[in-house]
Parts: C-alpha cells; structure tokens; sequence
C-alpha cells in the first residue's frame, strides 16, 4: 500500500522540496491534496504531475486563477479558504500530513490532523510556537505523532532515539548565525531585504530567510523544541556554528554529545520524516568528511540580535505571550520585506507589542488565535505611529 499523504504549503520551499523526494519513491507514495496560498502557476504544474485528489488555495480569486490552469479533469478538485484548507487536510484519509504552510496559518490544519489522529510531519513551527501545549496534549490523546522536519528538530528527534528523557542533561540547537553574524551593531538598521535574504548556507522562503537573520527563527525553535521534547527552557541551548554542519545535538548527563550531521539540504529532514521509523536510500547528497572545513561554535550575541531573548522571554512567560511575539514577528517581518520598515525595527517591533500584553491565558485554540489577532493589530498600530 502507498503512504498517502497531504501536502500543505506545496509551493514553498519545504513543499517543492518534499515533492522532489516523492517523486524519487514515487512507488512508495500517494499525494492526495496540495495546498498553497496563491502561487497557481506552479500549483497547477504540481497538480499534473501528482494528481492530487483535492487542491485547496487561499481564496476565490486564487481559486477562479487556478482552475484555468488546470485540465478537465482537475478543474472540480479546487477548494479554498480555511474550510478548503481544512478539506486538503482531512479528506481522502491521508496517512501523513505535511505542515510546511507559512506562519500561523498553518495551526488550524495541523491541529485538525492531530485531532483527527493522523501524523504529522511538523515544518510549520508557529504551530507548536503559539500552542504547543494544547497540540501536543491533542496529540497524546489522540495517539497522533509529530515527525520533526526543521533541521535543528530533526536532528535532536534522531539524537533521543534508543535513549531516556531522564539522561538528558541539555538540548543543544545549532543556528548559523545568518548574513549578519559579523555585522557591526551600529551597521544592522540599514541592512536591506536584499542583503537579507541572502542567507550563507540554506535556501529558504523570505520569511524564515529573515527570521534568520534577526535570530527570531532560533527563537521560534527554542519554544518549539521545548514542546515537541518535554523539557524546559533551561535545558535548551543556542550555539552558533557557521557551517552549518551539525545541525543540532544532545547532551547526555555522563557528558556524552551526540550529533547529527549533513549538507545543508532540506530534503534529508523531510526524507527522513516521510520514511520514518524506516531509514531508506533516497539517493540524496552525502557530506565528504575529507573535505570538510574546520567546524566552529560561537555563543550568540543578544546584544546584536536580542529577538533569541525575546523569545525565551516569551517562551517563559507561557501562556499567550509565544502566540503574541509571533503574530507581531509576522506582521513586523513583512513590514520589512516591503521597504517600509529597518531591520533593527523588526525586534523593536515585537518587543514594544509583548510589552503591552498581559499575557493572558490560551486554554484553547480560539483564544490562540484571539491573541495572535491582537498582536497583529497591536503591531500594525506600532508601526502606523511611526509612519511606517
């Protein structure tokens, strides 16, 4: 029997890349749906080869685009909007979702799923960022299991395996350090979108390209990692480590490391997700240890870049203050994406919003998404007041 899968976020980076690995297994799996924003060219080339059973966009207009795209006979598979979304999700029984859609848009799907009780494999961090105590506690009763797909995770994920929670000393989370590692502070503010989207080692989407670069990204990971692996935010570490190599380790109490290596390829996570517990041959790039660099670890400046503390902060204060810091990274983000707002502005952001909030609960989903509605606001107002 083929593993069907769902594949959310199809058109961005970890769905292209999740695409070329099934398509070299093409015997082992099935896709049966896709789901993206507005990317409809693509979307619709990816719906020729694969076939999927449904095909879920943003909105109508996306969907009337789509549709004239499409062949006949996959012109009456088009669904939208959250409903559409949640569709592609749960529809046709799919054995694994892929949650790689941007941002908080990606919660209510992955938390259909798990509620549903089907795996996960998990790129779309914000969902565990902004409630991860409520998906992983729907997870355990549901008997749903989250598969790692962020490098960093994914490493930590294979670093536990055939060992004990108890023997866990500390969580190790290796960060490149970004296009700015080596930037003079007074430099950052007038860093472009340009210069940051050129990230030194990995090709990403713009938005995880840029959290990257404020070390926001690494933050989001912290919070992440604290609810996929069941530990606290002492337990979790941020070394920075140029290249790229290890991508991430754990630390034993008798002072043992383990690490887990590779190139810096999305597509060995996502393989490694979508075979797991199996290790198979996808016929995929291997490291030449002979022609490796020197490897070298740094601490990370939270001076320079204070969006990591701003996110341990967060992640500390539970509660809503993670979906909070979230909301308000996204909306800073694009602020900066589109010209109107300096780099430096984007914590700057975040920070003035995480402090007007009282950080009230998120004992569900729709108060979850209550407070990722109001940090959006209280964000754009922010920006607004300084004319940007």
């Amino acid at each position: 029997m083929k593993r069907r899968l769902a594949i959310l976020g199809s058109t961005g980076s970890i769905g292209r890349n999740t695409l070329d690995v099934v398509a070299k297994k093409s015997g082992m799996f099935e896709v049966v749906s896709l789901a993206a924003a507005r990317s409809v060219e693509l979307l619709a080339e990816q719906a020729r080869l694969f076939e999927p059973e449904i095909l879920a966009v943003l909105d109508e207009q996306a969907a009337r685009a789509l549709k004239k795209l499409l062949p006949a006979n996959l012109k009456n598979k088009v669904v939208f909007g959250s409903a559409g979304y949640l569709e592609a999700t749960l529809a046709n029984d799919p054995d694994l979702v892929l949650s790689a859609m941007v941002g908080s848009a990606g919660l209510l799907p992955t938390y259909a799923a798990v509620e549903a009780g089907i795996d996960v494999a998990l790129a779309n961090k914000e969902t565990l960022v902004a409630a991860g105590e409520l998906v992983m506690a729907k997870a355990g009763e549901k008997g749903a299991s989250l598969i790692p797909v962020d490098s960093e995770h994914s490493a930590i994920f294979q670093c536990l395996m055939g060992n004990h929670k108890n023997e866990v000393r500390h969580i190790w989370l290796t960060a490149s350090g970004g296009p700015f590692r080596n930037y003079p502070a007074d430099e950052l503010a007038a860093v472009t979108a340009k210069q940051a989207l050129k990230h030194p080692n990995w090709s990403m989407g713009p938005k995880i390209t840029i959290d990257s670069a404020t070390l926001m990204n690494k933050g989001l990971e912290v919070i992440e990692a604290r609810w996929l692996f069941d530990t606290g935010f002492n337990e979790i570490k941020v070394v920075i480590h140029p290249q790229s190599m290890i991508h991430s380790l754990v630390e034993y109490v008798d002072g043992s490391f383990v690490a887990q290596m590779g190139p810096a390829d999305m597509r060995i996570p996502i393989a490694f997700a979508l075979g797991y517990p199996e290790r198979l041959d996808w016929g995929l790039e291997t490291l030449d240890l002979t022609a490796m660099s020197d490897l070298t670890f740094e601490e990370p400046d939270l001076t320079r870049f204070p969006a990591l503390a701003l996110a341990f902060e967060a992640g500390r204060a539970g509660g809503a203050a993670p979906a909070v810091l979230n909301g308000a990274n996204e909306v800073a983000v694009a602020s900066f994406l589109n010209g109107n707002l300096d780099f430096c502005g984007i914590t700057a952001c975040v920070q003035a919003v995480l402090e007007s909030s009282g950080h009230n609960g998120a004992d569900s989903v729709a108060e979850v998404l209550e407070a990722d509605r109001w940090a959006r606001e209280k964000a754009s107002d922010w920006l607004k007041a300084r004319g940007v």
